[in-house]
């Protein structure tokens, strides 16, 4: 009993697994007793009635499960999280289970029972001891498992319970003050560099400053003025041929060179000062009269109503 940790005061949970003798129950318990003291603060009960017991929340700080030598029991997921359940934060728990060999499928072995232990919440789970079964916890063995060999052990397991609630919360003050940033050292300036990177009035006129002059640049025949009868096109001026409209001649060049073509032209027809009444709005005057209005007709003459010459 000294090396469970237990001490006066202490509320402990004692869980047994059958077939265990009345008598060695008895005895255990008392013996437990004598160390807690009165006041109820030992209580037992059955592994297989754990679940049903539906004991309060946080209200041990010790569990005892299946440590009578003559029992054996396989804790399941359910039970080892009743226990962790009916633990106060940081409770202790101190279990005995047969593990075997890897390859045993009815009988976990030692990792996978501490595996088990910390998904259900424990925490600081280590093996305190292994000894051999006796024959009592072998037969209750093979008894609830298809366990059939004799290579299983007892080991016995403590963990602790993590020192806060399942489901509990705190709240985490969070500073968002400006932290003002530590002062950045500048390095020292190298004068060096400095002096590399400064450029004075007195370096220019230094000799070893090798400036070029623009005039240099240039040859004889960039001087040359071009001839001006190279800057107009082959088809412009006398002796370049008969004119031609563009394909989508705009200008009237079309229209004029139709006419002339078929000697239709008229020396006559009344022509505007700009030329350009017969050509509609892209091409009149920003302050012409008829803007807006259709384009005239080759020969149509052009009349100032007294309305539009009232507005203009």
């Amino acid at each position: 009993m000294t090396n469970l940790g237990i001490k006066g005061g202490d509320k402990v949970l004692l869980v047994w697994a059958q077939p265990s003798a009345p008598a060695a129950l008895k005895r255990y318990a008392e013996e437990l007793g004598a160390i807690v003291g009165p006041g109820g603060n030992l209580s037992v009960e059955n592994s297989e009635r754990l679940l049903l017991s539906c004991r309060p929340s946080s209200s041990f700080d010790c569990a005892l499960s299946c440590l009578l030598p003559d029992s054996s029991s396989v804790h399941t997921a359910e039970t080892l999280a009743e226990l962790a359940r009916v633990l106060r934060p940081g409770g202790k728990l101190v279990l005995d289970e047969a593990v075997a060999e890897a390859g045993v499928p009815s009988v976990r072995t030692t990792q996978k029972l501490v595996s088990a232990l910390k998904v259900s919440g424990f925490i600081s789970v280590s093996e305190v001891s292994k000894a051999e079964l006796s024959p009592e916890a072998l037969s209750c063995l093979r008894d609830a498992t298809s366990y059939q060999g004799n290579a299983a052990v007892r080991v016995r397991v403590t963990a602790n319970k993590p020192n806060f609630e399942v489901g509990s919360s705190s709240q985490i003050k969070l500073s968002f003050g400006k932290k003002q940033p530590a002062p950045v050292e500048k390095p020292p300036l190298d004068p060096n560099a400095a002096k590399m990177w400064a450029l004075s009035a007195s370096d220019i006129n230094d000799d070893d400053v090798d400036l070029v002059d623009s005039d240099d640049l240039l040859d004889e025949e960039d001087f040359k003025k071009p001839d001006p009868a190279s800057l107009k096109a082959p088809s412009c001026g006398p002796g370049s041929g008969k004119k031609k409209a563009c394909k989508n001649c705009s200008c009237g060049l079309a229209e004029e060179l139709e006419e002339r073509g078929s000697g239709k032209q008229k020396s006559n027809l009344p022509k505007s000062a700009c030329g350009s009444c017969y050509l509609g709005d892209a091409f009149r005057c920003a302050s012409c009269p008829y803007a807006g209005m259709p384009a005239f007709k080759p020969g149509e003459k052009i009349v100032l109503d007294k309305k539009t010459l009232t507005d203009a």
